[in-house]
């Protein structure tokens, strides 16, 4: 099965940046190739959203609460899937998971925490 890791969480403060790493490994590099790759976010208590995707060829789709701040970004050779977080406010605090499009399961990270606190 594809397995993704994540990595690059911490805590900062409002307006400071991260950079979230999802590794895929355990498959082809044609797999994750013809793959849609994407970040999800889940904070306490609630229900787990979409922050942003990227297609094997680069087309990207964000949450509006994102755009502008937030940019993914994808490496098919290295099989690497980056989120770019910028200008981070404290409601994007949340555990961060990285997603592989499969089917007919998708595939998910076991995600990294993102504190944004003053």
């Amino acid at each position: 099965q594809l397995q993704l890791v994540e990595s690059g969480g911490g805590l900062v403060q409002p307006g400071g940046s991260l950079r979230l790493s999802c590794v895929a490994s355990g498959t082809s590099g044609i797999r994750f190739l013809i793959t849609v790759m994407g970040w999800y976010r889940q904070a306490p208590g609630k229900q787990r959203e979409l922050v942003a995707t990227i297609t094997a060829g680069g087309t990207t789709n964000y949450a509006s609460s994102v755009k502008g701040r937030f940019t993914i970004s994808r490496n098919n050779e290295q099989k690497i899937v980056n989120l770019q977080m910028d200008s981070l406010k404290p409601e994007d605090t949340a555990i961060y998971y990285c997603n592989a499009n499969t089917s007919p399961v998708a595939s998910w990270g076991r995600g990294t925490q993102v504190t944004v606190s003053s």
